[in-house]
């Protein structure tokens, strides 16, 4: 099972697409190590650094339609490779969901209301998230309060998150 903790990344942005998370020139690569240096290299946000921004961060939390756009499963592998294995968010593009399901990574949806507190409360400061995969919680953690939130994900994506992905799912079912 992959590492689902770790120093979160804010983006306080709606709608932020997959040629933004992984521009469409690089599609040609053949490796998902080769798509490393270009996470989240053309994303419009003000005073965003995505050499520096991205360094060391775990979790992404965002807004509402995280992943629309073009469907890619560069998107999700651009964040595995990354280590970015968790986004947060109001809600995702249908196919870049389960694109982050088949690839054993988390897309947790919460409600508009609980994305509001995460950014009041959390962005702009060192904020830590871990994911309890058995509990269903997210334990935040900065250096001045913490809180867990609840979430839910069916149970099949959460078996695929646990066995790795679809194909980690397959060798163990067939």
């Amino acid at each position: 099972m992959k590492n689902f903790k770790g120093k979160v990344l804010f983006l306080d942005r709606s709608d932020i697409n997959t040629d933004e998370i992984i521009p469409a020139k690089y599609l040609t690569e053949i490796t998902k190590e080769a798509l490393k240096p270009y996470l989240l290299e053309d994303l419009a946000l003000p005073g965003f650094n995505n050499k520096e921004d991205i360094k060391d961060k775990a979790v992404i939390v965002t807004r509402a339609n995280f992943g629309c756009g073009s469907s890619r499963e560069h998107a999700p592998w651009a964040l595995e490779v990354n280590e970015i294995n968790v986004v947060i968010a109001e809600n995702f593009a249908r196919i870049f969901r389960q694109n982050m399901y088949n690839c054993g990574m988390f897309a947790i949806e919460l409600p508009k209301d609980k994305i509001d507190y995460l950014f009041h409360n959390y962005a702009g400061k060192d904020t830590s998230i871990e994911i309890d995969v058995d509990n269903d919680k997210i334990i935040v953690t900065s250096t001045e309060k913490s809180d867990i939130i609840d979430f839910k994900v069916g149970d099949f994506d959460k078996t695929l998150v646990k066995e790795g992905g679809w194909v980690g799912y397959a060798d163990k079912k067939y």
